[in-house]
């Protein structure tokens, strides 16, 4: 395996080409040799990737069509090509269950079904997000079920995925990757094999490590996100604007980093990763009421955010929330991208709707919502045009997602009542008697 790596024979199995997946077959086939081949149970995904075009706003369908025309990769929902895989990289799904606990089911159904096709040698990563011990008291015992011995048949490792989708300063490629094995034969096989093709890799001494790094960033932004919403309901009341103290503050040189207050937390990782934490740790008797109360602060937000608007409802214009009508302004998780995974836009249109009020959505880069598990009825609802005269037609704009290219002078102008919980209006100069933060 070692000599496949060096000499860029090895082929590289992906199973999962979503979000961390497919940007990662991306990196692979622009810096290596590697011949690839990319795994996914939906057919939608494997007919769009091999048509060379890309599902994903921040993958340019140029560079989808480009791999597939190189020969080097292919798209498949056939398990029984992991024979031809020297490298397994398992990019699985890892969400909570309705009662937060870790849902593992995608990760050991893939590894159940691939035990056919291993073959002696192979090198298996889990990239997939999960709690400290996952890759050696769940993933390890199924290989060993079946008699494969790790350290000689199996090389087992862990890797966290890094992915920030949207952010053009840090690809795939120049993320640093943690690494962790089991033993340490697995963990330089998977550090010589990402240094093949990644700017920086940070071997670590256990896969169990290599998975508490990963909940530990994203627990550090959760909690730092929950005191800043907290923060800003304190400061509110007193009259001061977080936003400005949030600025002045972050003037200071060191000892200080800025985290922003807004409507909720959304996408795969921060509002879902510290609950593999909290559950495992019941294990060993321990509370994690630090990790709990910034979930419970970060949940409750967009309650208080339809508060704030009821509120303004009320004082401004001189009616309720029954029979309002309210346009949402973004319905991604987080500006300019088009992921709605756990996005508080899909929870404020229901809980506005719970009262009474009639709730639509714009949003540039997601012209229809689909399907979705915790969201059902939301499906297939489309956005509004953002022209003068519609915006004119509701009786509030609420801004839950601050996407550039919007014209929020024309918001701002048109609109009877505007609420902002992303300050987007004070960073354009705009300040009006008719705009209200939250």
């Amino acid at each position: 395996m070692r000599g496949k790596i060096a000499a860029g024979t090895a082929v590289v199995g992906i199973y999962g080409l979503g979000y961390v997946g497919l940007p990662l077959a991306l990196a692979l086939f622009r810096r290596s040799g590697f011949s690839i081949i990319g795994f996914d149970i939906d057919r939608g995904k494997i007919d769009s990737i091999n048509r060379g075009q890309s599902y994903f706003r921040h993958l340019a369908s140029a560079a989808i069509a480009e791999m597939v025309a190189s020969g080097r990769f292919a798209a498949t929902t056939d398990l029984a090509r992991t024979r031809e895989v020297d490298v397994v990289l398992m990019c699985l799904p890892t969400p909570l269950s309705r009662h937060r606990e870790p849902d593992l089911s995608y990760v050991t159904g893939t590894v159940r079904s691939m035990l056919d096709y291993l073959h002696p040698g192979q090198l298996v990563v889990l990239e997939s997000t999960t709690y400290p011990g996952t890759t050696r008291d769940l993933l390890t015992p199924i290989y060993l079920e079946r008699g494969l011995a790790l350290g000689r048949d199996i090389f087992l490792a862990y890797s966290p995925e890094r992915e920030d989708p949207g952010n053009a300063e840090f690809d795939t490629a120049r993320i640093p990757k943690v690494v962790g094995g089991d033993g340490t034969i697995a963990r330089d096989l998977a550090v010589a094999f990402y240094q093949s093709f990644l700017d920086r890799v940070v071997p670590v001494s256990s896969t169990a490590t290599a998975e508490a790094v990963k909940l530990t960033e994203n627990i550090f932004r959760a909690v730092n996100i929950a005191l800043v919403n907290e923060l800003k309901l304190i400061y509110g009341a007193m009259g001061i604007d977080i936003w400005e103290v949030i600025e002045a503050a972050k003037s200071k040189p060191f000892g200080y980093m800025p985290f922003y207050p807004g409507p909720g937390l959304g996408g795969h990782c921060i509002p879902i990763d510290p609950f593999y934490l909290t559950w495992k740790a019941r294990e060993y008797g321990i509370s994690t009421r630090f990790i709990e109360l910034a979930g419970e602060i970060n949940t409750v937000m967009p309650r208080l955010v339809v508060e704030r608007l009821a509120e303004a409802l009320d004082r401004r214009l001189g009616r309720g929330l029954t029979g309002a009508r309210v346009l949402i302004i973004g319905l991604a998780y987080k500006r300019n991208i088009d992921d709605l995974r756990e996005s508080p836009s899909l929870t404020l249109i229901e809980l506005l709707e719970a009262r009474g009020a009639v709730a639509d959505y714009h949003d540039p880069l997601i012209p229809r919502i689909p399907p979705t598990r915790e969201h059902a009825r939301l499906a297939g609802r489309a956005s509004t045009a953002l022209v003068p005269a519609t915006i004119a037609a509701y009786d509030v704009v609420l801004i839950a997602t601050d996407h550039d290219g919007i014209d929020y002078a024309a918001l701002a102008g048109n609109a009877k009542l505007v609420i902002d919980t992303r300050n987007v209006c004070e960073r354009n100069g705009l300040v009006a008697a008719n705009i209200v933060k939250a």
